[in-house]
């Protein structure tokens, strides 16, 4: 199968859940710096999740770039990523109108430890259809300790979540970090395999 209808389709679920997101936040009533001060959960919030989609967004991206073709088994385990990736913007919203609460904090944790471990069975997918083992993408991936690392952090901020929901979001804030600069693997194996 060719991949563009994947891409595409996968770009204008991620632009909605983006744009979805950004409908959340409300004009301000007044027009003094106290009214902004009110808000700054639901923005943080939102600046969160817009990091987080761009970051799934741009990783897809190098993703599928390195693949050549997709099969069934790959539109399955692409539509269960987007899946959770649509429950961003409820998870968003709920947590920044409840000030970062406890079990706001634990279930948009969940939401993210969800994405994370969708990202793997996609992964798998594709190198599966583009040659197993031996192929250019399972190279590239590598052992991915990255992702695991991801992993841990999301199940030790959804514990912390009941104790110290603010740590809780500096541990995905830091998740966020790790992955802000797109993965490198893929595209450094892509330049190699060229010379």
């Amino acid at each position: 199968m060719e991949k563009g209808r994947l891409e595409a389709f996968s770009d204008g679920v991620l632009a909605i859940i983006i744009t979805i997101m950004v409908l959340e936040l409300k004009v301000p009533h007044g027009d003094g710096w106290d009214v902004l001060v009110q808000q700054w959960p639901v923005f943080l919030s939102y600046v969160l999740s817009f990091i987080y989609v761009g970051i799934y967004w741009n990783n897809h991206h190098h993703l599928l770039h390195a693949a050549e073709k997709v099969n069934g088994s790959v539109l399955w385990s692409n539509l269960h990523l987007l899946f959770w990736l649509s429950l961003m913007p409820v998870t968003t919203g709920w947590m920044g109108e409840n000030h970062f609460a406890k079990v706001p904090v634990a279930i948009y944790g969940m939401v993210l430890l969800m994405c994370a471990i969708a990202w793997q069975p996609l992964q798998y997918s594709l190198i599966c259809a583009n040659g197993g083992k031996t192929s250019m993408l399972a190279q590239a991936l590598g052992s991915d300790w990255k992702g695991k690392v991801a992993v841990a952090i999301y199940l030790s901020g959804i514990l912390l979540a009941f104790v110290a929901p603010w740590v809780s979001c500096l541990l995905y804030a830091t998740v966020a970090a790790m992955w802000f600069i797109p993965d490198r693997r893929i595209e450094s194996r892509i330049k190699h395999e060229q010379a």
